[in-house]
């Protein structure tokens, strides 16, 4: 019998296998670092086995021989992990749209263009072409946004949470904020509209209760400290029942009564009347605009369908003193971000065709014939897998996500797998190992792909990957 010794003298170098053709054609295609380490991962792994094997009294299994194709086959494993990019592309199939945890929204085609010409050299980002000097990034987009919305300025950040911090700290640093306690807002990642608030050394002073703030609660709390009045728009949840809120409109009034301007966080960031696709509850940036609001604040990466950004607009008295803050500068956008939101703003300028061309109004408003036949498609391709999955097409709904339309459930068909020899969880974390991952979503012990936020060419990628998964079982 062979001892311990004998197993690990006989365990490759390394050094010998770097000269195994196998190998050698890795050090063509990948870092030479990046192979060493796995060669050595794989060696060291196979000498753990035979360690732990004799270390057990009464060994359950043989130690294994260590032959050089074996360490090699988990040598190569461990290169395709290494080699791959930390970010890479999934495939959703959670049906949650504006999905914060994959990037939120999908870019639009000729955003994606507009990217990569921008990328690949150099460009006009602060050079004015007509007069020959130097000019101002965000005279790219400002006519525009000013166009699509109504207001008299705008400005871009890198996100929402930045927006309303410069505003804040520009506005009323060191004095008051008037907010009603029924929209302090809790946004993703824990942070909440007093603390970035605090952040900005503007002083919140909050009014009305949780469920019902009316227009004297504002008046009551105006005082010689008060510098704004500020209206969050709570994208991510409503209260209902017994509740009550001042409108924009409400606040505006007062506003000017006071001689004080009014900021309006609308987070979300909608640029179109959804209700007409009958989805209700969303306001759009332009009645903000139409309302007369001072200052208003939203995302570029939720219902907007692009970038994340923060955009600004409004009067231009209070948008040029933002855009003239220190901070501004510390929170700019890159050229990419900018080339990208330019073109989905452009979009925009149709209507009609921004539903159909911005990928989040797309699955926003995708009606539910076209996700049948999405969802059929793929039970269709599952058919050789009948004995090891059962694969059906189910009625369910979808979600918008990225803290947008709380009470909107979006009816939805899904293709339902259940396996007789799997968890539902097992099944869910070999689709998530997959390459590409499958992100899905588990519902009383079956999987669940929702076809609403799976992409057409993704399709067949998704019925290949479970019949792969499924010859496996």
């Amino acid at each position: 019998m062979k001892t311990k010794e004998s197993f690990l003298r006989q365990l490759p170098s390394v050094d010998e296998l770097l000269k195994e053709a196998a190998v050698l054609k890795w050090l063509e295609e990948h870092p030479r670092a990046l192979v060493l380490q796995a060669l050595r991962t794989a060696v060291d792994e196979k000498r753990k086995v035979i360690l732990e094997i004799e270390k057990q009294a009464v060994p359950q299994s043989p130690a294994p021989s260590p032959q050089p194709s074996e360490i090699l086959n988990r040598a190569e494993e461990i290169l395709n992990t290494l080699s791959q990019l930390n970010l890479r592309p999934v495939i959703n199939a959670t049906g949650v749209i504006v999905h914060t945890n994959l990037g939120r929204s999908i870019l639009s085609e000729s955003a994606v263009k507009n990217i990569e010409a921008v990328a690949k050299g150099y460009s006009n980002l602060e050079y004015d072409i007509e007069k020959g000097e130097r000019g101002k990034r965000y005279t790219h987009i400002e006519k525009l946004l000013c166009r699509l919305t109504g207001a008299e300025a705008g400005l871009v950040v890198n996100n929402n949470a930045a927006a309303v911090l410069i505003a804040l700290n520009t506005i009323a640093q060191n004095k008051e904020v008037i907010v009603s306690r029924g929209e302090l807002v809790e946004i993703g990642g824990s942070f909440r509209i007093p603390e970035v608030m605090e952040r900005s050394n503007a002083k919140l002073r909050e009014v009305g209760a949780t469920n019902k703030t009316h227009l004297k609660d504002y008046e009551k709390a105006v005082n010689d400290n008060t510098a704004l009045l500020l209206k969050v728009h709570t994208s991510n949840y409503k209260i209902v029942g017994f509740a009550k809120e001042v409108s924009i409109s409400e606040l505006v009034d007062l506003g000017k009564k006071r001689g004080l301007p009014v900021m309006f966080d609308l987070g979300s960031g909608c640029l179109i009347d959804l209700r007409k696709y009958g989805i209700e509850g969303e306001p759009t940036v332009s009645d903000a605009v139409a309302a007369c609001a001072d200052v208003i604040t939203f995302s570029g990466d939720k219902l907007l369908g692009g970038p994340q950004a923060g955009l600004i607009v409004g009067k231009k008295k209070y948008v040029d003193m933002i855009a003239s803050n220190p901070l501004a500068r510390a929170i700019r956008i890159d050229k990419l971000t900018l080339a990208g939101l330019e073109a989905t703003l452009r979009e925009y300028l149709d209507g009609e065709k921004a539903v159909k061309e911005i990928p989040t109004l797309n699955m926003l408003c995708q009606p539910l014939s076209e996700i049948e036949k999405k969802a059929i498609y793929i039970a269709d391709g599952l058919k050789g897998v009948g004995s090891k999955l059962g694969v059906s097409v189910i009625d369910e709904t979808s979600q918008s996500g990225g803290g947008a339309l709380p009470l909107v459930s979006l009816l939805t068909k899904v293709v339902a797998i259940l396996s007789n020899n799997l968890s539902a969880a097992r099944l869910e974390e070999m689709l998530r190992k997959n390459n590409p991952p499958i992100i899905s979503r588990i519902k009383e012990g079956r999987i669940l792909l929702d076809p609403r936020t799976i992409q057409r060419d993704e399709l067949d990628t998704v019925i290949n990957s479970i019949k792969g998964i499924a010859s496996r079982l």
